[in-house]
């Protein structure tokens, strides 16, 4: 089955709004195994709507639109598609009793255009809305298939999982199990993980590899069918072995985790406490690990170390470290990590020094980064970087790298 995404909306023509819906439903449809070839954004315009209809029925067997089910005059979606098939619109019971019900539980007043959210294609399966208001339909007609979802994300992920989801895999006739699996990997850019498994990907079929690179690191996700959910976590195993093999040094973990989540399950593993001393980075690596909840438990505070003084007066860096070397140095790097771990009396002391930008700095180009991690029991060591980006990029990655380091301590990086 090929699939075409149609989001409807002025608002995501003019920016107004990101369009995470298809997102959301790229990655659902691909973990059934459905094909998306087309995301479609169209704005509050009937005849365009019509337009990109018929050339959706072109190119695709389903057609899932989100948005326009509302109860204003610009929300088009159902009465376009159901001119396009030539179907009236009638009443849901259902969902109007369940609209007037909120509007007097809210003790608001009911304004007649909110009767028109209950209003559906005739002949559709109805998709019940448990989070808003205007249901969502599924339609199979002349060899396509139909489904309207709402545009709010809080209703249409809930509305397409439950009760969307469930009518595809009954029209793909799909009866085995499908088990997904994302593997996490930092420090490796995607054209060389890609390399690594070149012979993997090109040999694909069940389970099949789908790469993507985002934010500094790559995902590969794993999707494997067979008619026991055992079956399925067998396949997953037997292709996961041998990507492990051959990146497993850059792997850190499962789908939705992230390097600081990983970070700080190594820290209540190992008992650590931890403290950081942060120059380039102002506060962000410490942000980071305590917006997670339960670090409290591990985090013990930060110092930010803009100012050469402050480095040397607050944080106790030798003067002559920065004299002799700059704090643009591993020596300073590896001082600030002990110095910082000792203040603080924790395990691990962390530090960040180096040239966000958007200048050189101390004759060191944009980029040049040095991350010192002290370790109880351990040599301190500093990692030196050259990093790529603007002055944010490069703040986001330098923290990046810090809970990674943080995470594979006791591995040869």
């Amino acid at each position: 089955m090929n699939a075409e995404i149609i989001g409807v909306g002025s608002e995501l023509l003019l920016g107004q709004i990101a369009n995470t819906n298809a997102q959301f439903l790229s990655k659902q449809l691909a973990s059934l195994g459905v094909n998306v070839y087309y995301h479609t954004v169209v704005g509050d315009n009937p005849k365009r709507l019509e337009t990109a209809i018929e050339a959706a029925k072109e190119r695709a067997d389903l057609l899932v639109f989100t948005g326009g089910l509302g109860p204003t005059k610009d929300d088009l979606t159902k009465e376009t598609v159901a001119k396009s098939l030539g179907r009236s619109l009638v009443s849901h019971e259902e969902s109007l009793a369940s609209i007037k019900d909120y509007f007097v539980k809210t003790k608001r007043v009911m304004t007649p255009n909110n009767e028109k959210q209950a209003l559906v294609v005739e002949g559709s399966d109805v998709l019940l809305n448990d989070h808003g208001m205007a249901p969502g339909m599924y339609i199979e007609a002349d060899g396509k298939t139909y489904i309207m979802l709402p545009g709010p994300p809080k209703e249409m992920k809930p509305m397409f999982e439950n009760y969307a989801k469930p009518h595809i895999l009954d029209r793909l006739g799909v009866k085995d199990q499908i088990i997904s699996r994302v593997l996490r990997f930092f420090a490796i850019g995607e054209s060389q993980l890609e390399t690594e498994i070149e012979d993997l990907l090109e040999a694909q079929s069940n389970p099949t590899i789908a790469p993507l690179a985002g934010d500094g690191e790559v995902t590969l996700r794993l999707t494997a069918k067979h008619e026991t959910e055992e079956g399925a976590l067998t396949l997953l195993k037997e292709i996961e072995d041998k990507i492990q093999e051959r990146v497993g040094e850059y792997f850190y973990g499962y789908d939705q985790t992230t390097l600081f989540s990983e970070a700080l399950k190594k820290l209540g593993e190992k008992n650590w406490t931890l403290a950081s001393a942060e120059s380039l980075t102002g506060g962000l690596f410490s942000e980071r690990m305590t917006s997670i909840s339960g670090s409290g438990e591990h985090m013990r505070g930060s110092i930010v170390t803009y100012h050469d003084n402050i480095k040397e007066h607050i944080l106790g860096v030798d003067s002559d470290v920065l004299q002799k070397h700059g704090a643009i140095s591993e020596q300073c790097a590896r001082q600030m990590a002990e110095k910082i771990k000792e203040k603080f009396n924790t395990s691990v002391g962390i530090s960040f020094t180096g040239v966000a930008g958007p200048s050189t700095a101390e004759g060191h180009p944009v980029g040049h980064v040095f991350i010192g991690l002290a370790i109880e029991g351990k040599e301190t060591v500093v990692h030196e970087l050259n990093l790529q980006g603007t002055r944010e990029g490069i703040r986001k990655r330098t923290v990046n790298y810090g809970a990674y380091y943080l995470l594979k301590e006791d591995s040869e990086l």
